[in-house]
């Protein structure tokens, strides 16, 4: 797993891909946190993260996609994939150093921002609510993580790049979205409205976004990553 996980780090970051990556999640964040009206810190009036927390989701789900699109529909596409199949490693094994690699290079890009908790947090002459931005950057990583394993899922389904990325965005988005959207739907408001919003994304990274770490919140993110990695292996025995 881990040579695989090298393999992949070694590619992303021998091209411009990595790299590019990173600069563009911190630069996007960074307009609409410094730059943009109506969502920088200065209209805001207030001296915290509420805005990168809100914002960051819909960035990385267009960026991640971009960083697994070509995890394995490029293998199929050039034939490599048979090759790695004859290594002595299991398809759980290539799946886990993939995803590894796909994830560290999202967590990469989520850590320089720390930055913008110094910068923030000495706008104000109260600080900033340390627990609560903790326990944010704790959900933005679940929701990273999960994006990822979709991202991963639909390079598997399909041997072109792009097409893996349209479907990886879509994915993300509806269940990010879209179970919030259906469950605002006045026929669901006697009470079902609630149950609905809870299988999707944004439910549960809302929460942790507020700085409460839910054990249910936790079993949801580690049960999506799951999943979607479990049907990345079947995706992979059909081949």
């Amino acid at each position: 797993m881990w040579a695989i996980c090298k393999k992949e780090l070694r590619q992303f970051f021998s091209s411009l891909t990595g790299y590019i990556a990173i600069i563009a999640f911190l630069l996007m964040n960074g307009l609409f946190l410094f730059v943009f009206p109506d969502t920088n810190v200065f209209d805001y009036g207030y001296a915290t993260l509420d805005k990168f927390f809100e914002m960051s989701p819909w960035i990385l789900l267009l960026l991640i996609p971009a960083i697994t699109m070509r995890a394995f529909a490029e293998e199929f596409k050039s034939g490599t994939y048979e090759i790695l199949q004859t290594r002595p490693l299991g398809s759980w094994r290539i799946i886990g150093g993939k995803y590894l690699a796909a994830l560290i290079v999202v967590i990469l890009s989520i850590v320089p921002t720390i930055i913008y908790v110094y910068t923030i947090g000495h706008l104000s002459t109260g600080g900033i609510d340390t627990g609560g931005t903790l326990g944010a950057y704790i959900g933005l990583l679940a929701l990273a993580a999960v994006f990822t394993a979709i991202g991963l899922c639909c390079s598997s389904a399909t041997n072109n790049a792009v097409v893996a990325f349209l479907l990886a965005a879509f994915a993300c988005f509806l269940l990010h979205s879209g179970f919030g959207a259906i469950s605002r739907i006045p026929a669901f408001r006697s009470g079902a409205d609630y149950y609905i919003g809870m299988l999707g994304i944004d439910f549960h990274y809302q929460n942790m976004s507020r700085g409460v770490i839910d054990s249910r919140d936790v079993l949801y993110f580690a049960s999506m990553t799951l999943f979607f990695l479990f049907l990345t292996a079947k995706n992979l025995e059909k081949r």
